[in-house]
């Protein structure tokens, strides 16, 4: 795995991997199937579904139904992996996620896209900012918030054969460019893109860049702040979160969903009873979402490098 972060966005979609990756899994593992919530064109898998019916299947606008289905094919031994708007693969799905596919021990993958502010013009209706701390409170399931193609397209490869429920929360546009094309990672360890030792910011999905960006302006003044991408929420590094809490004595975290039960919640357990700190975050509040492009969602909601460049500051002054 190798980072390769200068602030660009990277010129590839999530969804071009979505579109070129599963497919490319279908073709050469016969035990995994696709299912979908009459989305395929949303993340260009509408072809291939047209093309292999029996290998990518359009469940219809029946959520639910679609993770029962994946649970009965996980069942029979398949490896299935079902993909809807994230609030639809969270919310609506939770109770057959919860016992259909974790209480019966089926192992399925669910992809969650747009989720949080990137669901931008759908609106409040479609932005879940409760998905993490849905996921996180099931039993055995393992949750990830993606940083970019890269690693998508390597997580892709790696989850169908991990136990237990899996839910993948990405959007369907871009991001910047953290690491290079054909890295690899290890599900459950966290990744340090910086060190520092006066504060470290713990980072997830599109909140990694603005992590960047504000430990980048506080270099300027002399402040030294590490940044660490916790894309697996769960099961949290937490070994690496103690070792950079007890080195930095102030943390922040930045998470593009609710603080209640999200990364925050993650970190803050983790160093509760070890390694007490000073915490800050950076996360939505007690609030719904609403419309508006991606930018205005982020300044609307505090998901900024200005906010967390504050939220350093404010840390700093209770060490």
């Amino acid at each position: 795995m190798k980072i390769v972060y200068d602030g660009s966005m990277d010129t590839v979609l999530f969804k071009d991997i979505l579109s070129t990756t599963i497919p490319e899994l279908l073709e050469n593992n016969p035990d995994i199937i696709y299912l979908d919530a009459d989305l395929m064109s949303c993340i260009g898998m509408y072809k291939y579904g047209m093309a292999h019916p029996d290998r990518a299947i359009n469940c219809g606008i029946a959520e639910a139904n679609m993770v029962g289905v994946a649970a009965g094919l996980a069942l029979a031994g398949f490896k299935p992996i079902a993909h809807s708007f994230g609030i639809f693969a969270s919310r609506r799905v939770y109770d057959q996620a919860f016992l259909s596919a974790g209480y019966g021990q089926n192992p399925i993958t669910l992809i969650g896209s747009d989720p949080g502010v990137t669901a931008a013009y759908n609106g409040g209706t479609h932005m879940p900012f409760e998905d993490m701390a849905l996921y996180r409170a099931l039993p055995g399931s393992t949750v990830l918030d993606i940083t970019d193609p890269a690693m998508l397209d390597n997580i892709l490869r790696q989850i169908s054969d991990r136990p237990g429920v899996k839910y993948i929360r990405v959007p369907r546009k871009t991001a910047a460019k953290v690491y290079k094309s054909g890295s690899e990672f290890e599900i459950g360890q966290a990744i340090p893109l910086r060190n520092g030792k006066d504060a470290v910011i713990f980072a997830c999905g599109i909140m990694v860049h603005e992590a960047m960006q504000a430990a980048k302006e506080l270099a300027q003044e002399g402040v030294d702040v590490a940044v660490v991408d916790c894309f697996t929420v769960k099961p949290l590094d937490e070994k690496t979160v103690k070792q950079y809490a007890k080195t930095t004595g102030a943390v922040v975290t930045a998470e593009n969903h609710n603080k209640f039960g999200g990364l925050f919640s993650a970190v803050s357990e983790a160093l509760a009873l070890s390694c007490p700190v000073p915490i800050e975050y950076v996360a939505v509040e007690d609030s719904f979402g609403e419309v508006g492009t991606q930018p205005y969602l982020q300044e609307r909601f505090g998901l900024t490098a200005k906010n967390i460049y504050k939220k350093v500051k404010k840390v700093l002054e209770r060490k």
